[in-house]
């Protein structure tokens, strides 16, 4: 699900929150040693979202926000914040040449520069969190 979350919208609130879980709790937040990521840095995207990005002349960058079956990955554009809401059913993060991870959902792909040891860890968080979760499915 791709949306506009600048806005507090309670029914696109519920819709989030049934889609990937609501957010962790300050314990759980603390067990996990924190639930988002460092910024990322966007080095390619899907025509969707490299349509928004090109708006304005920032950097293109985004954050990651882990949550209990999925995760949210936003970005800012001029001055609207979008969201890629992304339950762990239809994740996929591969890392492609050099330093770069994509994440994948249907049709929708960002690629994101991990020159930094903390994007790399943080990388590893979310597919040990998306293991642990699949397990406990089966």
């Amino acid at each position: 699900m791709f949306v506009n979350v600048s806005y507090n919208d309670k029914v696109q609130c519920k819709s989030i929150d049934a889609l990937v879980g609501k957010p962790f709790t300050l314990m759980n937040r603390l067990k996990l040693g924190g639930v988002g990521s460092p910024k990322l840095h966007v080095v390619s995207s899907s025509k969707e979202i490299d349509s928004l990005l090109i708006l304005d002349h920032n950097d293109n960058t985004c954050n990651i926000e882990l949550r209990p079956k999925g995760i949210i990955l936003r970005f800012r554009s001029l001055l609207e914040t979008y969201g890629l809401i992304i339950p762990y059913y239809k994740l996929t993060i591969f890392k492609g040449t050099g330093d770069t991870y994509f994440i994948h959902m249907e049709h929708h792909k960002v690629g994101i520069s991990a020159k930094s040891k903390n994007v790399r860890i943080f990388f590893k968080k979310i597919q040990q969190h998306k293991a642990s979760i699949s397990e406990n499915y089966l």
